[in-house]
């Protein structure tokens, strides 16, 4: 499915600059400070300032440029939440993925009683658009309660060695929050883990039994998708 890229009206730097930042921010632990220096040794001069704007622009709509390129979520989804510190207090990071690995949404909560997973279910539902036929999640209570309420018609699966796939997708999101050295307050980790939990998977495509020729052709596949949700496909090269 198509998209339109977003609107660089009013920004003096061109849009390859521009989504490259994007680009490096949110797929490596980088911070602002360091991609400005990256950039420099590139002979761009950009502050540090200016790549925190962009990314707060265009992060979020890159990464849902990047979701409406996906196929249809597979229907079988795996749930889990871990702890995480925001300004100094454990909140509560919940995140879904399907069996192919996709985010298919994250949500950052005070807690993870009945509430909380039946908020999250509801939400998934609604930003899917689509009904799972299988749910797996870990033993927690929480999420067979909220289950019954919400998709009763769903099958639910409560085991902890099953649910490992969904474990596994909080990696690099620790990776970051400690490069960040934690976060600062709520809104800014939702703002942050959403449009990162949309462009960092697509360039983290799985290596197992993938040849080193077949790795590179699918990461150029990948560029190339991101060149096209970005705008910066067609542009002339420049040296």
């Amino acid at each position: 499915m198509g998209s339109t890229p977003p609107s660089y009206k009013g920004h003096r730097y061109p849009v390859e600059i521009i989504s490259h930042c994007v680009w490096l921010y949110f797929r490596f632990p980088l911070s602002f400070r360091e991609v400005e220096e990256l950039m420099l040794e590139r002979g761009v001069m950009v502050s540090y300032e200016t790549v925190r704007q962009w990314c707060l622009k265009f992060g979020q709509a890159y990464a849902n440029g990047l979701r409406r390129r996906r196929p249809r979520p597979g229907d079988k989804w795996h749930l889990d939440e871990v702890f995480i510190k925001v300004n100094g207090e454990v909140k509560y990071l919940w995140r879904a993925i399907d069996v192919d690995g996709n985010v298919l949404d994250i949500l950052i909560q005070n807690r993870r009683d009945k509430a909380a997973a039946r908020r999250f279910f509801r939400r998934l539902l609604k930003e899917t658009g689509t009904v799972p036929r299988v749910v797996v999640t870990d033993k927690l209570r929480s999420y067979s309660a909220a289950h019954r309420e919400v998709m009763p018609s769903v099958e639910h699966r409560s085991h902890k060695g099953l649910n490992n796939r969904a474990e596994n997708s909080h990696q690099p999101t620790r990776q970051r929050e400690r490069a960040m050295k934690g976060f600062r307050s709520v809104g800014g980790a939702q703002r942050f883990l959403a449009a990162f939990s949309g462009i960092s998977p697509h360039f983290r495509p799985g290596r197992y039994h993938r040849t080193a020729p077949d790795h590179r052709l699918e990461m150029t596949v990948r560029f190339t998708i991101w060149d096209q949700i970005t705008g910066a496909a067609g542009l002339p090269a420049t040296a």
